[in-house]
């Protein structure tokens, strides 16, 4: 297993962005197919689309790859599971509007992304963190694994916020 990226990223509108090329992804296209898994959207070639609980404001994050399925680690509130391709071999982690970024490192082949989540009801309660202000509770972790295309897959939710997000992959609205 190799850290891709650890410590904080600054969200805004409660998104960050993987991307291979081209711009961020609409939200509506992001879902598209995912059929009730939101959070991590990958309905976009090569982007994803990361939701997060917290607004704006710096959030704890890890993203790690792995040469195989990681063990599913079930301390985590929140779990989804999508394929995801990268369009080139510049492959980042981006924050809104391209403010920061983080190389992932990645080939261009068929990965398997698993994002998971803890105290997302939390960061959405705090909606705003300054930077003088101490770090949420919410956090993600982004796991990446070469791995052949399978369907989106919703392996556990557990609070209102992610709830929300699920709904809205059921059925977006473009």
């Amino acid at each position: 297993m190799k850290v891709l990226v650890s410590g904080e990223v600054h969200v805004d509108y409660g998104q960050i962005f993987v991307a291979s090329g081209g711009d961020e992804c609409d939200l509506h296209d992001a879902f598209a197919g995912q059929e009730g898994v939101g959070l991590c959207g990958g309905g976009t070639d090569g982007t994803l689309l990361l939701l997060t609980g917290l607004y704006i404001g710096g959030v704890g994050f890890t993203a790690e790859l792995h040469d195989s399925r990681p063990a599913l680690d079930e301390t985590w509130e929140e779990i989804v599971e999508v394929p995801f391709r990268p369009l080139s071999e510049n492959t980042e982690l981006r924050q809104w509007n391209g403010k920061n970024r983080w190389e992932l490192g990645l080939e261009v082949r068929d990965y398997r992304v698993r994002y998971s989540a803890t105290r997302m009801d939390d960061g959405r309660g705090k909606n705003v963190r300054e930077d003088d202000e101490p770090q949420t509770d919410d956090r993600y972790l982004l796991q990446i694994w070469p791995a052949p295309p399978e369907p989106a897959r919703l392996l556990k939710q557990t609070g209102n916020t992610a709830a929300t997000w699920h709904r809205f992959a059921t059925s977006p609205v473009g």
